[in-house]
């Protein structure tokens, strides 16, 4: 199932020419995969405080496609496609209207405080990828 996440391009997003500059896309990218991970029922910061586990990006192969420009609204998707006890592998892309402007394959993994990898509780692994667990 697909997460959809509604963004407008500010004029601080772009460069002199009023497109969007290429960092801010991992940016609109990140805050869709907090909202996916807020709307599945995981609040991060309990996770950290309670079992110790944050996630980190391992991973990011991206795709420029097209250019999103000053006030154009746009709308990050974001797909879990793999996870295992530590990792999760998710397809996003920024797409405005239904044309795709940027995507991305992300690679998070869990750690622990010491920064080694660190499994997910079963019940935040059940709540990320239900058909699975």
């Amino acid at each position: 199932m697909s997460h959809e996440f509604p963004i407008r391009v500010y004029y601080e997003d772009t460069d002199l020419a009023g497109i969007v500059y290429y960092a801010n896309y991992l940016k609109f990218i990140e805050r869709g995969r907090s909202e996916w991970i807020r709307e599945v029922g995981v609040d991060q910061a309990a996770l950290k405080r309670d079992h110790g586990v944050v996630f980190a990006v391992r991973r990011v192969e991206a795709d420029y496609l097209k250019p999103a420009k000053y006030d154009d609204a746009l709308i990050v998707r974001t797909d879990l496609v793999a996870e295992t006890g530590a990792r999760m592998v998710l397809e996003q892309a920024v797409l405005r209207d239904s044309e795709v402007l940027f995507t991305a394959t992300v690679t998070l993994v869990c750690l622990n405080p010491s920064g080694a990898a660190q499994r997910l509780p079963a019940d935040v692994r059940r709540r990320i990828a239900p058909a699975v667990h």
